[in-house]
């Protein structure tokens, strides 16, 4: 496990596009496998304005995102689809016939996490997985207390994660209660693990997490079991741990 600390916000983001923009120059025809959430948005920025540079070519590129709540249309401005249009895939020449999330109008629970998972075999697997880390270790929608070996499956959201969602929907009512995501077993299938961290508000949780025991309760300790996962994190988030 390799620890980069970055001084800043902006600093991270800058340093995991690095990392990102290095896979797609060696293999411009890689699969990579992307986040949502506010920690990797700066990291986006950073692709799209490297893109507009003449620096980085999208176009034969494949992504696979972690999760896509149930229920939810592309076009809804709350889906993963939209966001990941609004912050990198509409900024860039990649071909969206390559970019692929789970089916959240798929009702078939079943249908759409197999469906799923035959994507990301069809496409060759991931080359590069990028992650946030939610405050209880969380990765994609895999919360403490989750079998390890799960792949792609329906996730019934924590009350916890649904109120800190609420704030990006009218009402309480209105927030999703299921999510598809990807399995810490297909996460771990991924080649190279890039995690993004920031802000001081996580540093007791990567403490946990990298530099405490592997267990369930803690999603993302299992990650110290993969043999080339990268950490970028800034320097409040690494306040509690010697680097």
């Amino acid at each position: 496990m390799k620890i980069i600390k970055a001084k800043d916000y902006n600093d991270m983001s800058r340093k995991a596009a690095n990392i990102i923009s290095a896979q797609i120059i060696m293999k411009p025809s890689c699969v990579l496998g992307l986040a949502t959430g506010s920690t990797p948005i700066g990291t986006y920025a950073q692709l799209v304005e490297w893109y507009k540079k003449g620096d980085l070519d999208f176009s034969e590129v494949t992504t696979v995102n972690l999760d896509e709540y149930k229920g939810l249309d592309r076009n809804n401005d709350q889906s993963y689809y939209y966001f990941m249009n609004d912050n990198l895939f509409s900024k860039v020449n990649i071909d969206l016939e390559r970019t692929f999330l789970p089916d959240g109008m798929e009702p078939d629970s079943d249908k759409a996490c197999a469906d799923y998972n035959k994507i990301i075999a069809d496409v060759g697997g991931v080359d590069l997985q990028l992650l946030g880390l939610g405050h209880n270790g969380h990765i994609g929608f895999n919360e403490p207390g989750m079998a390890f070996e799960a792949e792609t499956h329906c996730v019934n959201l924590t009350e916890s994660t649904m109120k800190a969602n609420q704030r990006f929907f009218a009402s309480m009512e209105d927030v999703p209660k299921q999510a598809y995501t990807m399995g810490i077993k297909t996460i771990m299938q991924a080649k190279k693990i890039l995690v993004v961290v920031s802000g001081e508000d996580k540093a007791a949780i990567i403490k946990e997490a990298f530099f405490g025991p592997i267990t369930p309760a803690v999603q993302a300790s299992v990650l110290q079991l993969h043999n080339d996962v990268t950490i970028v994190a800034d320097e409040a988030a690494l306040s509690l741990v010697e680097v």
